[in-house]
């Protein structure tokens, strides 16, 4: 079958025993180090993306993506701006709330809360509250019964349990015949939630029924705002401007990146140092690739004045080399690319396996907010990992094929 000659000449010195094994040795070592340099990229890139999703779906699963809340202007007709809202193609769901804060008290001890009053049906549309329920459902949350929900960490810390009564102190003043005094309301608990660790979710949020939100914090019809869910989290700021010019001034349009947009953002220039960090692997290993072809154009000398003799061309003699590299490049990409991806799709298997061989704890739910090793791999990552080891293999053959390539057939030939 018809080949190249470059190519021809290049793979075979790839198959050829080498009179010296210790270059061998080292066109083996930048093989493996390109392969080990991959893997380790695609498996901690895997570990940040699946941590990365991890804290997205815990947060989001509680926390809104936009907000609209109102600024001035009389009350609005929450029904009639839901359904303006939801026109919206961007929008997946509007839920109305009443938000405010408070201080819980039962049996001498006090917990600070932040108090939202919502409505079941809709609040399915932003979060997913009802499926973190331990206790009790969310649909027992009924207007004029005064039932209450409350975080598992609120619940510990004030032993409470479904069906005990709490007060709810709020920082706002009622007359009465003794004078001013504080606003408070008994309610009965009749459901518990659990988030998850991170971000304090079950220690500071307490949902009450919308309605008596409204009798509590005084909003007679009006509603502090409508929380918001969109099909691109990463949109927010974007959306959020495009709808507050629909909504009009009485609006104020917010989004979760205005408060959490730093903590993601962070996350976001970690993996990017990381892939920095460990790319220099590679380098390394394209670092070694380059010793080990100037080895190889030193022992092949008397080869290249030969075919110069019969006529090739320097650039020949050039991709011969550049095969030649690029062929040890391929092959640890390929490897690594296969044990990359071995090691990200049972990541979680392997740590679980050494946590139990050596009884200890590697990740910890009070320091990463999981108790587990996540893992997710994207193709957007794999593409990107493969050719940088690419790019970096084939810089890495320049020198040395350019080096070839000057090489003088009299002069290679003097001494043979």
């Amino acid at each position: 079958m018809f080949q190249p000659l470059a190519l021809y000449i290049g793979l075979r010195y790839t198959r050829a025993k080498r009179r010296n094994h210790f270059v061998s040795f080292i066109s083996l070592s930048s093989m493996l180090g390109i392969c080990l340099g991959v893997a380790t990229l695609i498996t901690v890139l895997s570990v940040m993306n699946g941590f990365d999703e991890e804290i997205h779906n815990r947060f989001f699963a509680m926390a809104p993506e936009m907000t609209i809340r109102l600024e001035h202007g009389p009350a609005p007709d929450w029904l009639a701006l839901r359904d303006e809202v939801k026109k919206e193609p961007m929008v997946k769901g509007v839920s109305p709330y009443v938000g405010g804060q408070g201080l819980l008290t039962v049996k001498g001890q006090s917990s600070p809360v932040f108090v939202t009053g919502i409505t079941p049906k809709y609040e399915a549309e932003v979060t997913t509250l009802a499926q973190k329920m331990v206790q009790g459902k969310l649909d027992d949350l009924k207007p004029g019964e005064f039932g209450m929900v409350v975080g598992e960490t609120i619940s510990e810390n004030l032993g409470l349990n479904v069906g005990d009564k709490v007060n709810l102190l709020i920082p706002q003043m009622s007359i009465s015949p003794i004078g001013m005094t504080p606003r408070f309301k008994a309610f009965t608990i009749i459901g518990i939630f659990s988030a998850g660790p991170g971000f304090n979710f079950d220690s500071s949020l307490t949902f009450i029924d919308q309605q008596d939100a409204k009798a509590l914090f005084s909003a007679g019809q009006s509603i502090a705002g409508l929380r918001i869910r969109i099909k691109d989290v990463y949109a927010a700021p974007t959306f959020s401007q495009e709808l507050q010019q629909k909504v009009g001034r009485d609006y104020y349009v917010g989004n979760w990146t205005q408060q959490f947009g730093p903590f993601f953002k962070a996350i976001k220039l970690e993996k990017s140092m990381m892939f920095l960090i460990l790319s220099l692997i590679i380098f390394v290993a394209a670092f070694n690739l380059v010793s080990s072809l100037v080895m190889v154009v030193n022992d092949k000398q008397a080869d290249i004045a030969i075919l110069r003799t019969f006529g090739a061309l320097p650039r020949t003699i050039l991709s011969i080399f550049v095969v030649q590299g690029l062929f040890v490049g391929v092959i640890g990409t390929l490897l690594g690319l296969i044990l990359g991806l071995l090691i990200a799709t049972h990541t979680t298997e392997i740590v679980d396996f050494l946590q139990n061989t050596f009884h200890t704890h590697f990740v910890s739910a009070q320091v990463y907010f999981l108790d587990y090793l996540p893992s997710k791999i994207m193709p957007s990552d794999i593409i990107r990992i493969c050719v940088a080891a690419l790019v970096m293999s084939f810089l890495a053959t320049i020198y040395p094929a350019w080096r070839a390539a000057r090489t003088e057939p009299a002069e290679a030939l003097r001494y043979e």
